[in-house]
């Protein structure tokens, strides 16, 4: 059985930024709720775009809020979070959890208060998608950008020294964060409100497509895959690429910006099966649909690796192309007797927020024990 925490203990929750209610804000949220009366320190926060749990607790901002246009143009003051955060006070807290994707682990804390990082990725702009972003910048952006982000690099390494122990979002972060900071990770996958959805009785031909319409995402792939096929679709998502699939679209494909929640539901209990097209950190949309009761096309590479049994709640694809699509769509129809929903509903309750708060709970008791043994 796990110790529990000593009861007088202070709690502060770091978190990159608050200005959307996105996954990693949903971690935030539980973590919250295991630990009742944390303070959360962040560089900017909007509270109107905020849930009610996190609007009811005490947050407190970095200088960066104050700088002008914040709020909005947060990540231009990006060069200046490490001091940021090493001016954030910490010393009244013994326990210590970042939340990275952003810069988040890199505060001072007590020598003898405990840190821990719950990793959702090593920074990406600085590191997996560095030329991406480099080749999206504008002039003055990207003569800066090597310098800069150079010496951003070596301050992320070495404030990865700071923190007593990772946990993982997956399989794939973890061997990111060693690659990256050379430290190992406890794996503990996100919370997924399985609860939530259900199966349907009335499941149609109509494949799903559910994702932000950036370019990594892939949505142009999965159109065209669609398209060639000629099979029924629905893609559902906001973002640049949106008007390009809207307008190319075939006939077959049904482009929606957005759902409703319980519109979205409906669509994916439905589906004849989702296809997932991006390389996700961890990717919370396979889960959903597994919890659905349908089965998932997934790109085999990132976190979908962790969410989706090969030949049991869904099939992966490594050719990342429109024809390696394609054949994986193909591939589907032929296995698709075979799949059973009550396979993607047993595989689904493995990321119930009941088990994300039991393993990191353990994940923590672990560090906390390697720590007073040290």
């Amino acid at each position: 059985m796990d110790s529990p925490a000593p009861l007088d203990q202070r709690v502060a929750l770091i978190h990159y930024w608050l200005v959307s209610m996105r996954g990693g804000e949903r971690v935030l949220e539980k973590l919250l709720d295991m630990h009742p009366g944390a303070d959360i320190f962040t560089h900017v926060h909007n509270p109107d775009k905020m849930s009610d749990t996190i609007k009811a607790a005490r947050v407190h901002e970095s200088f960066i809020a104050r700088m002008p246009g914040a709020k909005k143009h947060y990540q231009k003051y990006l060069p200046l979070m490490p001091m940021a955060l090493e001016e954030l006070d910490l010393r009244e807290y013994d326990l210590v959890i970042s939340s990275e994707s952003g810069p988040a682990k890199g505060v001072i804390t007590r020598p003898d208060a405990l840190h821990v990082c719950y990793c959702h990725s090593p920074m990406r702009y600085l590191w997996d998608h560095y030329h991406d972003y480099k080749s999206s910048a504008g002039r003055l952006s990207k003569l800066m950008m090597p310098m800069m982000f150079h010496r951003l690099r070596q301050w992320d390494v070495s404030s990865a020294s700071r923190v007593d122990g990772f946990i993982a979002n997956s399989n794939f972060i973890a061997r990111r964060i060693r690659r990256v900071w050379g430290r190992n990770a406890k794996v503990v996958h996100p919370p997924v409100a399985i609860d939530e959805f259900k199966p349907s009785d009335n499941v149609t031909d109509r494949y799903l497509w559910v994702s932000q319409m950036t370019p990594y995402k892939r949505a142009d792939l999965a159109m065209e895959a669609f398209n060639r096929l000629g099979v029924p679709a629905l893609m559902v998502g906001d973002g640049e690429m949106y008007k390009y699939v809207k307008k190319n679209a075939g006939p077959n494909i049904e482009v929606r910006q957005r759902l409703s929640f319980p519109e979205l539901k409906e669509a994916y209990a439905t589906s004849r099966a989702l296809v997932f097209t991006p390389e996700e950190d961890f990717g919370i949309v396979p889960v959903e649909a597994n919890a659905s009761g349908r089965p998932v096309i997934a790109y085999g590479r990132g976190g979908a690796r962790d969410s989706i049994i090969e030949g049991e709640t869904g099939l992966f694809y490594n050719d990342h192309t429109v024809e390696g699509l394609m054949d994986a769509i193909q591939r589907f129809e032929e296995w698709e007797p075979d799949f059973k929903p009550v396979n993607a509903l047993a595989n689904a309750e493995r990321f119930s927020p009941a088990n994300f708060d039991k393993g990191f709970r353990e994940a923590v008791e672990y560090f906390r024990t390697r720590e007073l043994q040290d």
